[in-house]
């Protein structure tokens, strides 16, 4: 290592010479270095030089790289990239690696909680802030980084938004309720059960009637039953077995999976919306911001096989 002082050549000629070989010009080079031509011309010469081999064949308006000088220019670029992002990554303020995400307590509590550790072992340069609220914020005004919505592009002009999930909604018990009260029989039936409706002003959600009627179900009369405006608390009265509520695969797949929740029947109703990452147009974001975004999109590859979500079929009506 104590060559090193008279074997590397200055910073100045490679960052020079990486250039010109890549733009395939001179004048090029010195454009985006702002150098002169000429200063450029100079550099290289120097590390010619120095290094005791032509790097380039100079021609009229145009230089091309030597045999010596395209391996030599590999191995420069190498070098030169992982300098560039060790700098960057020890140089990086602390600020800079928080990631603040706004979500619903839902999401936060269904989706995003047991993915946490696969989240820190993927990420683990991200200060993840997680900002839970049951009404979408504006995330530019609010200083957030990252949001979960509901709907497409025309719901939301302002961000660019990258799907997690489509909206699909199927019914859903726990063991203890169908031991007490039994299984539907049909579609139909779900109507002789206690419903536990969702309904919260703050989010548009689709309801027990919407479902019933896309499931070709004709109700006359209002729907009965618990309502409740927090889409957690739901999850916990079906639980502890306290009634039949809409499940959205997105948030339940995974506690279908495990035995916590039964799927009542295998039609589901998509809606024709979808859950996505918003991320402020007008908003400057960092490395980490886009980290975080394709990770949670990639959870829907990355997860979908662990889940086998039976349900139970119902007759039809």
């Amino acid at each position: 290592m104590k060559n090193l002082r008279r074997l590397i050549p200055s910073t100045c000629e490679l960052v020079a010479f990486e250039a010109a070989a890549r733009l395939q010009s001179f004048t090029a080079a010195g454009q985006e270095l702002g150098m002169s031509q000429t200063a450029v011309s100079l550099a290289i010469k120097r590390l010619e030089d120095q290094l005791g081999f032509k790097l380039f064949v100079r021609g009229h308006r145009r230089v091309e790289l030597t045999q010596r000088g395209c391996l030599f220019f590999t191995d420069v670029s190498i070098g030169l990239s992982h300098i560039q992002k060790s700098i960057l990554r020890h140089s990086e303020p602390t600020d800079c690696r928080k990631v603040t995400l706004s979500a619903s307590v839902a999401f936060t509590s269904l989706w995003m909680a047991p993915r946490l550790q696969r989240f820190y072992e993927d990420l683990p340069d991200v200060e993840l802030c997680i900002h839970t609220s049951d009404r979408d914020v504006d995330l530019a005004s609010e200083g957030m980084s990252l949001g979960i919505r509901r709907g497409d592009e025309a719901d939301w002009p302002q961000y660019d938004l990258t799907m997690i999930a489509p909206e699909e909604i199927y019914p859903i018990c726990s063991t203890a309720y169908i031991d007490c009260f039994g299984t539907p029989d049909t579609v139909e039936s779900l109507l002789a059960h206690r419903l536990i409706h969702f309904s919260n002003p703050n989010k548009t959600a689709c309801t027990w009637l919407e479902w019933l009627k896309a499931g070709g179900v004709k109700v006359v009369s209002p729907l009965s039953g618990l309502t409740i405006n927090d889409y957690v608390s739901v999850i916990q009265s079906v639980v502890e077995g306290q009634g039949i509520a809409l499940g959205w695969a997105h948030l339940t797949d995974r506690l279908v999976a495990s035995g916590s929740l039964v799927r009542l029947t295998d039609f589901s109703f998509h809606t024709g919306k979808s859950f996505h990452v918003a991320l402020p147009k007008k908003q400057s974001h960092s490395r980490h911001i886009d980290a975080v975004r394709d990770w949670l999109v990639n959870q829907r590859m990355v997860l979908s096989q662990d889940i086998r979500c039976e349900p139970v079929r119902l007759r039809s009506a």
